[in-house]
């Protein structure tokens, strides 16, 4: 049975986490933007952050991303998306909710495949929000493709030794451990050769040669990307995760949810650039009358939302496809599908937006920068979106047939004698044509 509708128990605390972000955490933002990942917390904003957190808990919905057998609600990924676009609508959100990212992810490797030591030294002090941790797989000379990858990890007795030179690595100046993806076997295929393993921060051999900003985003300087190199870095041979060539099977448990959640909260950063764009509207006033009452701004409006209304449902879609079928393979060209289109809903409906407030929409008094070069970053994050579509067009064309002769299917002649011949009983021989006869010039003196 279709059905649109949230189940009134959750429906409740979507309403309570709805009003919580707009009234105690959208605050955050206007004073404490740039200190999200920030650690150690300032000590101010840790007497806020704290209580705020603790209401969250007491509602039941930290952590969600979680299943019941790693200590989480098991919500399914409807409810999550359905959070997820609340959570969005701020950048503390996901810290006040603890599903930020690359903690979430790097929490979902951990409580699958980390040892019960390691989940007490890592995963539960994540959960918690005590630290950050940091996703160290992109190089830079290929980005994220693997299969160029130089980052090595040699066994040398009950060590493993890494060497190698990581790019945009997530929140590492902050980060209390790294997951690291290595190369451990040159002889095999990457996707059976690579391993990951934890790394803490204070290992020597660990250097950041620079903090990377993000255009739009960040200092130069002072970003929350590094560039770090791994100079003859040991860690202990358990500190492998999931055991030696499983790298690809661990990042497709961490990447496969994680971007339904960022799709639906780039839903919600795009609903309130459409209500900016409303607002700007029906208040700025040019040429004899509102701009609400421009053609060419309510086409932006039209456009912009029955564009974040496809996408929006179309992820919810997806979402409900990975809770039916429980499996993120048979639903990867649909996740990548969600890949290629977030930075496109985003850009459209930010730069409509951007365009309606003129000049006031360029400058950081309002966030539409922000998310207008955000749009670009998405596009580039967790894999290019070249790299996604034609994982959704390999998809498509593994479902699809070539013609067997020389017309496609859909030749008007060709239906027109397959339909005469399932009506031949209602027809007059006259009328029941063979294709040749069709096909044959007409005398034109007839």
């Amino acid at each position: 049975m279709w059905d649109f509708e949230t189940e009134p128990e959750f429906q409740e605390k979507l309403d309570w986490a709805e009003q919580f972000v707009r009234e105690e955490v959208e605050p955050l933002d206007a004073l404490w933007r740039h200190k999200v990942f920030e650690r150690p917390v300032d000590p101010t904003l840790a007497r806020i952050v704290g209580p705020l957190k603790q209401q969250v808990r007491d509602h039941g919905l930290w952590a969600c991303h979680l299943g019941p057998e790693l200590g989480g609600p098991g919500y399914g990924q409807v409810k999550l998306a359905l959070l997820n676009e609340l959570i969005g609508r701020a950048a503390w959100g996901p810290v006040i909710f603890g599903t930020a990212a690359p903690d979430t992810g790097n929490a979902e490797i951990l409580a699958h495949y980390g040892t019960d030591e390691q989940k007490r030294l890592y995963l539960q002090p994540l959960l918690d929000g005590d630290i950050v941790s940091c996703f160290a797989m992109t190089e830079p000379q290929g980005g994220s493709d693997p299969r160029v990858f130089t980052t090595t990890a040699v066994r040398e007795g009950d060590e493993w030794v890494i060497n190698g030179l990581k790019f945009m690595a997530s929140h590492a100046k902050w980060a209390a451990f790294y997951i690291v993806m290595t190369v451990t076997n040159h002889d095999v295929d990457i996707h059976r050769g690579a391993s990951m393993f934890i790394v803490p921060a204070d290992t020597p051999g660990i250097e950041i040669e620079r903090n990377m900003a993000l255009f739009g985003h960040e200092p130069v300087g002072e970003g929350t990307h590094g560039l770090v190199r791994f100079t003859d870095v040991r860690v202990p041979a358990e500190n492998i995760l999931g055991g030696e060539g499983q790298a690809f099977a661990i990042s497709q448990t961490r990447l496969g949810g994680g971007r339904i959640h960022h799709a639906m909260r780039t839903v919600s950063q795009a609903r309130r650039a459409l209500d900016m764009m409303v607002e700007r509207a029906l208040s700025r006033e040019t040429r004899g009358s509102v701009l609400a009452k421009k053609q060419s701004v309510q086409n932006y409006i039209a456009d912009s939302y029955a564009e974040l209304m496809q996408f929006r449902l179309f992820v919810l879609y997806v979402a409900w496809r990975i809770d039916k079928l429980k499996d993120y393979q048979a639903v990867r060209h649909d996740i990548a599908a969600v890949k290629v289109l977030t930075p496109q809903v985003m850009h459209n409906i930010t730069q409509r937006s951007l365009q309606v407030h003129g000049a006031l929409g360029t400058t950081s008094d309002l966030p539409l920068n922000e998310w207008f070069s955000g749009s670009m970053i998405l596009g580039l994050a967790d894999g290019p979106s070249e790299v996604h579509r034609l994982t959704v067009a390999r998809k498509v064309l593994s479902e699809g047939k070539a013609t067997d002769g020389l017309w496609p299917t859909q030749w008007l002649p060709l239906r027109q004698e397959a339909a005469r011949k399932k009506f031949a009983e209602f027809l007059e021989p006259a009328e029941f044509l063979e294709p040749a006869e069709l096909l044959e010039p007409q005398d034109a003196g007839a």
